[in-house]
């Protein structure tokens, strides 16, 4: 979700979405509340951390609390470590509408935090 939001701020970003252990899929829950926004992330694929380790970033952030603490050390050239934690809707539990409910809380803290990371730190005034 937050590499969706990342590119809708600006589709000029390089931005990579990364897990220590990727599903096979992008959680279906995760696809049906962005697109309620307008954002499509159907034909985004998950993807391993350990294929972009060596690379050169200006950023890496990481957003699942466990993530912080399992996160490999990247070797590549990392200008700045961050560090957003929210909750993993996918471990969410209950009803059909209280698991949605939690993804869309997800969604929108993540909307949120990383609209204000993109104002703070990547947004270029003129």
């Amino acid at each position: 979700m937050a590499e969706g939001f990342l590119k809708s701020f600006n589709s000029s970003l390089e931005v990579h979405s990364a897990g220590t252990v990727p599903a096979l899929r992008v959680h279906p829950k995760a696809v049906q509340v962005m697109k309620e926004i307008g954002l499509d992330l159907s034909a985004a694929s998950p993807k391993s951390v350990d294929q972009f380790l060596d690379q050169s970033f200006g950023y890496v952030i990481t957003v699942c609390d466990h993530a912080k603490e399992t996160c490999p050390v990247f070797t590549g050239k990392v200008k700045h470590r961050l560090h957003f934690g929210f909750d993993d809707p996918a471990e969410a539990t209950g009803t059909e509408q209280e698991i949605l409910a939690t993804f869309r809380r997800v969604r929108d803290e993540i909307r949120e935090r990383f609209r204000q990371f993109h104002l703070e730190y990547l947004q270029t005034t003129g």
